[in-house]
């Protein structure tokens, strides 16, 4: 075994490829065929899009594990830790067992070169089948078209919501997007798209290949009945749902869509209305409108594209505060920090930019002066994250919340530092 700790492998790793994110399926293909060359022996659904994938997993994984599946569930990033991006039925994959098939990795690659994500992703399946999963979920990483996850076919694709992120790799518009999300699609299997208006080029290619599509407003619907919401295709209803407990409305957008993708594939993977009701119940994902309550409020957000900010601030509006809310915020160079200011302008009363570290983190300066020439409240910028949320909550007072959003790299600091979390583990699912 090359190396004995996980962290060794993880560093090695990020250095093993001359580039850190390269698109494309060969070395993947090669890999995984010298690593398991039969048929997969657990259905797969794979997740793309924009904005809801981590959500959408959540109520994939949580409802089929209600309905007595073995279940593995492929996720990134990672908030805490490594291990949470490969779960089976909930747990996440210990050091020992991620070395242990690293190693086999390493071994079967020869002199192919690996991504870092690729290699994840080579580690997740060959988890899941050692593991005897009966059905695999696995959130797409990076496009679809070209993403790692997409070297195996899907027995079920959902595209979430599209909207312009990552346009460097992807394309500078919602159409480019979405022949790129589109890619994981396969021929007469069922490809669903829970976005309303989705891009001519998602429509077109799913056509093209004769993908079975299965669209919101057309092939499925959702809607609100009281406290409760309902269900419904040509093939399946469901009414007197409980609500997700993942917050906002648009979370009733993205457990439709699980549960159109459920009912593809109901002939393999039957899964009951009592599964249905247990399941969105259990899905929980921390950094999504994780609410910590107290005299003053935390509210911790990953969201860092305009869509994203969006659904945020309607999620602020819907949510009463007695004082002012106070943002925090930190966001990588390559994300559009003008959209998502623009987004929550109208909800925010102070903001307090911070710097995210790393080659593709933002200075928490250029922040501040995005935020001044929008003629925003702002306070001068800070480069050490827990120390700006100390200094954010002695400013506060008592019925004030403060907002930390912007990053993944952002919350994962803030979920294992501060004293008020009261758990540092915090699984994505946990059990209700």
């Amino acid at each position: 075994m090359r190396f004995t700790t996980l962290n060794d492998w993880l560093r090695w790793q990020e250095t093993l490829h001359p580039k850190a994110i390269e698109l494309g399926l060969e070395r993947v293909r090669t890999v995984w065929h010298r690593l398991r060359p039969n048929a997969l022996p657990f259905a797969v659904i794979t997740v793309g899009g924009t904005n809801g994938k981590g959500s959408c997993v959540a109520f994939l994984d949580a409802i089929l594990r209600a309905a007595g599946y073995r279940v593995g569930a492929y996720v990134s990033p990672h908030l805490l830790r490594y291990n949470e991006r490969i779960r089976v039925d909930g747990v996440e994959a210990d050091d020992e067992a991620l070395c242990q098939t690293f190693a086999r990795i390493d071994a079967a690659r020869g002199d192919v070169s690996l991504t870092y994500f690729e290699f994840g992703t080579l580690a997740a399946l060959e988890r899941f089948w050692e593991a005897g999963v009966e059905v695999a979920v696995l959130e797409v990483g990076l496009g679809g078209r070209l993403d790692a996850v997409n070297a195996v076919d899907a027995d079920a694709a959902l595209v979430t919501g599209i909207a312009l992120d990552h346009t460097d790799w992807l394309g500078p518009d919602r159409d480019s997007i979405g022949y790129e999300k589109a890619g994981i699609y396969r021929p007469a299997r069922p490809a669903i798209c829970a976005d309303p208006d989705p891009p001519p080029r998602l429509l077109e290619h799913a056509r093209a290949i004769g993908a079975r599509l299965l669209r919101v407003g057309r092939d499925y619907d959702f809607g609100r009945a009281g406290v409760t919401w309902r269900w419904r295709s040509d093939k399946a209803r469901f009414d007197d749902l409980p609500s997700p407990t993942l917050a906002g409305e648009h979370q009733l957008g993205n457990a439709a869509a699980a549960l159109m993708t459920l009912t593809s594939l109901r002939d393999r993977l039957p899964v009951d209305g009592a599964a249905i009701r247990a399941g969105l119940a259990r899905a929980w994902l921390p950094g999504r409108f994780q609410v910590i309550p107290g005299p003053v409020e935390w509210i911790l957000d990953v969201a860092h594209n305009p869509a994203a900010a969006a659904a945020l601030a309607d999620q602020l509006r819907g949510r009463a505060c007695a004082g002012r809310t106070r943002a925090i915020l930190g966001l990588l160079a390559d994300k559009d920090a003008d959209g998502v200011i623009e987004a929550l302008a109208g909800v925010v009363d102070e903001w307090r930019p911070v710097t995210l570290a790393g080659a593709r983190g933002r200075p928490g300066a250029d922040l501040a002066t995005r935020l001044r020439s929008a003629g925003l409240r702002t306070v001068a910028p800070r480069d050490d994250i827990v120390e700006t949320c100390q200094v954010a909550r002695a400013g506060a007072s008592i019925g004030d919340r403060i907002v930390v959003l912007g990053s993944f790299h952002l919350i994962a600091p803030v979920l294992a530092t501060q004293p008020w979390i009261p758990n540092s583990s915090l699984p994505y699912l946990r059990e209700t």
